[in-house]
């Protein structure tokens, strides 16, 4: 099958990264991504409250405790 190409905007260091990446880097960045979108296209939508839990699980395991979250909304 034929290669379709499509533009994504990406964050600057993304974008610094894809483009001094060699060739053979960059066509496995490229099937990674294929691979990744095609998951997410046929994977049931997730509900809002599915992914808030999913971040919530994810910043406990990194350490964010309640009284470390509360310090960093109040500003401190």
């Amino acid at each position: 099958m034929p290669a379709e190409t499509i533009t994504i905007p990406l964050d600057p260091e993304a974008a610094k990264i894809y483009k001094a990446a060699p060739a053979e880097d960059k066509k496995k960045m490229q099937a990674l991504l294929s691979l990744w979108l095609r998951d997410l296209a046929i994977r049931e939508p997730s509900t809002l409250s599915e992914i808030m839990n999913n971040v919530s699980r994810k910043a406990q395991a990194r350490g964010l405790t309640p009284d470390l979250l509360e310090s960093l909304l109040k500003g401190a």
